[in-house]
């Protein structure tokens, strides 16, 4: 049995966090249990190899129960599984989201989350490329680059974008996030940027820092309604109980979480009664709320070659070796769009994902030739799901079911986003070297065809958040706004699944900032002061 002020579950985006903030303090001890292992693989250093992570040792590898709404088809769900989490498996796409978002988690009963107070935990970790300014930050942590080798494809696509009304911006983190756009990307010098990176390898060495990896954490010890640590499992030296003097905090994202929470025997009592887990604390939100962003990949064949075709070649990996340069550092999604596809949207409904790529079915189905995709994305869900459990073995993978495409509004956006990356390929810039729209094809000629499609190959974009989430009151509440949760004293959440609403855009970078802020209150630090102040 070992010790540690704090217990920190899980080394991705927020654990990684916690353990450098939290361990700044050298009269705490701080310990952080990991089940992957190291992130020395080189399909997590080179960015272009993120997909090849997929259904391997380095991934949690979930799929969704049959969705009643996609044909009865289950999703696919990738986790990173290695320090760093998803942070070592995701596209390194820096989006933090609209300002409105922040404020309607502040309004939904998460007091203090609104944006002018959580700005400065963007700022706090930023190192941008781009320099200091009004909404970006230098000098931080997190390192946010320009695209190191962009494909020339890329110019085609903002210009066609550019003719079918969408507008140029030059910053969708700032103040308006609608328009045309290169990504950013957290990388550093063409190489991945994780969290592991940024925040947990640079202070391994700190006395009062212990990382366990390759650690199974079966559930949460409770004594009455005080969480004391966690117990865990590993290969060698069989299970063993980490005991927190002061807090555990899962930082185990939004499957994993909730998952510990209800073995723990903490969420709705009839579930955990009818899979044999002893009720510790009536939570019913525990696993609810569960919010993703869906896509559909548009894709066109093309005569250009200058593609991610053949970005696995021998030359180019020893370009990227030698130089950090060429086709594998790309993102595969290089450009972005936000657009609104009716009037009265408060903000964009779709994001699109531009690349000179072929990219389906997560990039498992091959094509022989040059394509590009446009890949609409719904930032703004109303579908709603739930993660539960299958069985009180801790071994069991979850279940997890999104809801995708049952609201109507949900698949008129789409829809809708389908319709307008067909009119972007039709821009000039494009048709001149499309040879063939490739999916969905001709025969997706009308609505009707289109929605079909949509349920037929809609997949989810690796963004699940909400399934504790965050508010003061609510029956369907885990966390308060402190992160604390409800009932159950040392306990805290800190990662994407206490948000009460997905952001409008990639989540990596509000994961990053929750944590920022979340240790802040943890240490019970004065909070950093609004933009200006």
């Amino acid at each position: 049995m070992s010790a540690a002020d704090y217990v920190i579950v899980g080394a991705g985006s927020a654990g990684c966090v916690l353990a450098n903030r939290l361990s700044a303090d050298p009269s705490v001890h701080v310990q952080v249990i990991e089940a992957g292992r190291r992130d020395r693989h080189p399909n997590i250093k080179i960015p272009a190899g993120f997909a090849n992570q997929f259904h391997t040792r380095l991934d949690w590898d979930y799929d969704t129960e049959p969705e009643p709404h996609l044909d009865g088809r289950s999703l696919y769900i990738p986790r990173g599984k290695a320090l760093g989490g998803s942070s070592s498996m995701n596209a390194m796409l820096y989006v933090r989201g609209r300002p409105l978002d922040y404020d309607l988690w502040e309004r939904q009963g998460a007091a203090g989350w609104g944006w002018e107070a959580v700005l400065p935990y963007f700022l706090r970790s930023e190192d941008n490329a781009r320099g200091a300014s009004e909404f970006h930050a230098a000098g931080g942590e997190l390192r946010v680059s320009e695209q190191r080798s962009p494909r020339p494809l890329d110019r085609r696509l903002l210009d066609a974008s550019a003719a079918a009304g969408i507008p140029l911006v030059a910053d969708y983190n700032g103040p308006e996030q609608d328009g045309a756009s290169m990504f950013q990307v957290t990388q550093r010098n063409g190489r991945r940027w994780s969290a592991a990176d940024a925040f947990l390898r640079p202070v391994l060495s700190r006395s009062n820092l212990e990382l366990v990896t390759g650690a199974t954490v079966l559930g949460v010890e409770l004594e009455g309604e005080r969480a004391t640590g966690v117990r865990y499992r590993r290969r060698v030296g069989g299970e063993r109980v980490a005991t927190a003097r002061r807090e555990v905090i899962l930082a185990a994202g939004a499957i994993g979480s909730p998952q510990l929470l209800l073995l723990s025997g903490i969420g709705p009592p009839d579930h955990l009664r009818e899979v044999g887990v002893e009720v510790r604390r009536e939570l019913p939100g525990v696993g609810a709320n569960l919010q993703d962003h869906p896509f559909v990949s548009m894709i066109w064949e093309v005569t250009d070659e200058r593609t991610l075709h053949v970005a696995d070649e021998p030359r180019f990996l020893a370009e990227w070796l030698l130089r950090r340069s060429g086709p594998l550092t790309s993102t595969v999604a290089e450009v972005a769009a936000f657009v609104r596809t009716r009037a009265g949207l408060p903000a964009a409904d779709i994001q699109f994902h531009m690349g000179a790529a072929y990219y389906e079915d997560h990039g498992a189905e091959e094509f022989d030739g040059h394509a590009i995709t446009i890949a609409p994305v719904l930032v703004s869900p109303r579908a709603r799901g739930r993660v539960w459990l299958r069985s009180a073995d801790p071994r069991a993978k979850p279940r997890i079911l999104t809801n995708s495409l049952a609201a109507p509004e949900d698949v008129a956006s789409l829809v809708a986003g389908m319709e307008l990356a067909r009119e972007i390929a039709a821009q000039g810039p494009l048709s001149e070297i499309v040879v063939r729209e490739v999916k969905p094809g001709e025969g997706a000629a009308d609505r009707e065809a289109l929605e079909a499609d949509l349920r037929r190959r809609l997949m989810l974009i690796y963004h699940p958040v909400g399934t504790c989430r965050m508010a003061d009151e609510g029956t369907d509440a885990v966390v308060d706004s402190q992160l604390r949760v409800h009932g159950v004293d040392g306990l805290r959440v800190v990662d994407a699944s206490v948000m009460p609403v997905i952001t409008g855009g990639n989540t990596n970078a509000p994961t990053i900032m929750i944590a920022e802020r979340a240790s802040d209150l943890i240490a019970e630090r004065e909070p950093l002061g609004l933009r200006g102040s």
